[in-house]
Parts: structure tokens; sequence; C-alpha cells
């Protein structure tokens, strides 16, 4: 489980100046087994901020390559800069993250002004890659509209400073398989104050209040399920930056807005929860056993062979999930979705470690549940 302070300090009041190296020995005194302690962005100095891209003119070369001569608007404090883009998705408008000369990046690149393509490029336009906050390096980081304005610090508004603990969690602490459980652990460890993010007012607007019909058959193996439907959903809306940032550093990639909504809650409270396009629901959800037959197409787009011993998630045109280990494709959140029914439930731990198993299907979810969550 990786988890950044930063986030731990919005449940518990972690001593100001406290050392990370510190606050990890503090919690392995308590019983957590520490596996590494890293320090995010130590190596980013300089004037790294957010600009507004003015214009950006395609400008084709004799090699044949094409790159952009961008005017970048990067605040009152540094005025408008002229820089040379080679990616293909930069456009005016766009609100972007500039290393100006004088910046250093992780891996030790350095910005300078230097001459190319017929243009002095007074500074960057940077990707994912360059900051070192994911691996594309195809096209430049292209912010959401409200993440800042030209000028702002971009370290400081990407989350690229942090200290991220990871731990490796034994099967009888599965509590700590959240940032809630650690931030709890952490408050007894150091006799701080701990808010229980679990206690927050779970009322939501734009929710119905009828839940989506739902047949436990085996109530053994699911004691507990609840749905919640959402309609007035955006598919296009994107993931506000601090949670998709907050999901990197946990270890997980952020994928879309819904999808990244039921990983962060998962992250932060230890409960796995899924999400269904409710327009895609034939009938009510059904909780049973696998019959003689029965296949599944999961979202890692393999088709599975099923085992009467598997515990799953059906509607009325037959599986669409493996109960407590991932979701089916015929049902999966996409382009189009503008309703969600949302499930949290509790799976026992012996069929859903089984299942994973025999399907050798391990996920996020399962991890939590086979550990008794």
């Amino acid at each position: 489980m990786q988890v950044p302070v930063s986030w731990l300090r919005d449940h518990v009041d972690l001593p100001e100046g406290l050392p990370a190296a510190e606050l990890a020995a503090r919690l392995t005194a308590v019983g957590l087994k520490l596996e590494r302690l890293t320090t995010l962005g130590a190596k980013v100095a300089g004037p790294l901020v957010l600009g507004r891209v003015v214009s950006a003119e395609p400008e084709t070369h004799s090699n044949g390559k094409t790159t952009r001569w961008c005017q970048v608007d990067v605040g009152p404090e540094h005025g408008r800069h002229g820089i040379v883009c080679g990616a293909t998705n930069v456009d005016a408008g766009d609100l972007v993250v500039v290393a100006l000369p004088g910046t250093s990046l992780p891996g030790g690149m350095e910005i300078a002004a230097r001459k190319t393509y017929g243009h002095i490029s007074d500074g960057m336009i940077c990707s994912d890659r360059e900051l070192g906050t994911g691996s594309d390096h195809q096209g430049i980081l292209v912010l959401p509209s409200g993440s800042g304005v030209p000028g702002d610090d971009a370290a400081e508004a990407l989350q690229l400073r942090d200290d991220v603990i990871e731990f490796e969690i034994n099967p009888d602490r599965a509590y700590a398989l959240s940032v809630r459980g650690v931030a709890r652990d952490a408050g007894l460890a150091l006799g701080a104050a701990f808010r229980d993010p679990a206690s927050a007012d779970a009322a939501a607007s734009g929710a119905e209040r009828a839940d989506y019909p739902v047949v436990v058959e085996d109530a053994e193996a699911c004691p507990v399920f609840v749905t919640r439907t959402v309609t007035g959903f955006d598919p296009t809306a994107p993931t506000p930056l601090w949670m998709a940032r907050r999901i990197q550093l946990a270890g997980m990639r952020p994928i879309a807005l819904a999808v990244d909504v039921t990983n962060y809650v998962m992250l932060e409270l230890g409960q796995p929860i899924h999400g269904y396009d409710r327009d895609l629901l034939k009938g009510p959800i059904v909780v049973r056993r696998a019959r003689p037959g029965e296949r599944l197409r999961t979202l890692d787009d393999v088709e599975r062979a099923l085992d009467p011993e598997d515990l799953l998630i059906t509607d009325d045109r037959g599986p669409i999930g493996l109960a407590g280990v991932m979701g089916g494709e015929s049902t999966e959140i996409g382009p189009g979705t503008t309703a969600v029914v949302i499930e949290a439930a509790h799976f026992a731990a012996v069929p859903v470690a089984r299942c994973a198993r025999r399907h050798r299907l391990g996920s996020e979810a399962s991890r939590r549940f086979e550990r008794g969550v």
C-alpha cells in the first residue's frame, strides 16, 4: 500500500516538520511493515509554472518534421515566452506546464534557452514523462480548466513534491490497505487527532434515492450488497487534477472520472466499489453461483469459462462480473455513460480468494476482500 503523506495529513494532525522517515519508523513500531520510502520532487527546482498557449503555429521543416512555434503566457512575473514544441496536441487556449530557463526536472534535465528550428526556444512545454508524473511522451500535458492560472507554481498545482510511504500489508492488517487505516495508526503512534473520513455525511445531490433492484441468492457469500444510482453524469468531464495525482501516488493509474472516483474511495476508505452503466443493465442485479456452461468476458478483455463455485454478479442476460474480483465488459462505463449504478458490497474472503486464484486474476478489490475487508 503506497500512502502519500500529504493525503494522510487530511485525516490526522501530523506535527509540522515531522520527517517522513520518522513517521515511517513510528508506524513500523505499531505493527506496519515498511517496504519503501520515496521522496518525490526533490530534484525539481527553478521556475516551473503554469502557462496559457496564446498561439501555436505549425511549421514544417526540411527534414520533414512539423513543430509548433508557440507563444505562451506564463503570468505577470514572467510575461510571454516563445517556445518550439514538437508535440501535435498543443493548441491555442491550452493550460500547460512550462519549464522556463533555469528549471531542473527529474532525471537531471536542465532547461535553458536555445536556438532550434529557426527560433530561440525560451523554455519547454512539458509532458508527463518529463515531469515524472507518467510515461506518456507523445504529447504535452494539457491541464483541465480550473487547475490554475498562468504563473502559478506548477510543482504545487501538480503535487510534484511529496513523500510516499509504501507498506507491505500482512493478511491480518487488511484495514491498512487504505489511507484511513494508516492515518488511524499514525494518530495512535503519535498521539495525534484522527478525523475519520468514513464519518462524513454521505448524502449527495443528483443521486436517486431509490436503489437499483438487487437479489442475493447466496447470503453467506454476500451478506451485504447495496446500490446507488447517479444520473446526469457527464462522461466527458475530466478527473480533477488533485484526485488523479493522489491515485497515481498511491500506485494506481488514473483512467477516467467514473473509474477514478471508485478507485479513490477504495484507496481512502478501503472499501472496493464498482460502477455499472445503468442503461446497459437488463433487469435486477442478482448475486449467485455460476451455472454450467456460463462464460464471462471481464474488463481485461479475457473471455473466461466459469466454474460452478464462482460467485457472480448477473442480470437477466447472465454474468456481468466476478464478485469481488473484476467486472465484465457488457456493463462497462464508457464514453456514452450518463447514468451509473454504484455497488458497495461485502463478499466473503474464501470464495473471492478461490475465484481470483482459479482465474489467475488478482485485483485491488480481491486483494482487500480476501483479507476480510
